[in-house]
């Protein structure tokens, strides 16, 4: 098992990992099989999904108006951050993903992506192949 370290700069942040992801593949020298992606964080997740700024923009937005910040959360009296404990409730925290010819084996639009829902901060995904 691996691990991978993301810094996010903002507070709601895709982060695209799939090179990184790929690049792990190619460490282990697994040509064909699965793998499993995990964060190690609660106010966090994982995503497939395109990567264009536009629809990363919406996706943004779209959390911030299923959760808005500040709605009076009792969670909120001890971190203040208790939207981003509430917007992971609606990502995945782990994924299983093809490996095939040793790298993902993922869909002409689609990236991995971790999503930071509490930053920025330095963050842990936890990545086995098999």
């Amino acid at each position: 098992m691996e691990s991978i370290s993301i810094k996010t700069a903002r507070r709601t942040e895709f982060v695209d990992i799939t090179g990184k992801i790929n690049n792990l593949i190619e460490d282990f020298n697994i040509p064909d099989g699965a793998i499993l992606i995990c964060t190690k964080h609660t106010t966090s997740g994982l995503i497939v999904n395109e990567n264009e700024s536009g629809l990363v923009e919406d996706m943004e937005n779209a959390l911030k108006m299923l959760i808005p910040s500040a709605s009076g959360y009792k969670h909120d009296r001890i971190d203040r951050n208790a939207d981003s404990h509430l917007r992971s409730i609606l990502i995945s925290t782990s994924l299983v993903l093809p490996v095939a010819d040793g790298r993902l084996d993922l869909g002409r639009w689609q990236s991995v992506f971790f999503v930071e829902l509490d930053g920025p901060r330095t963050r842990s995904v936890v990545v086995k192949v098999f």
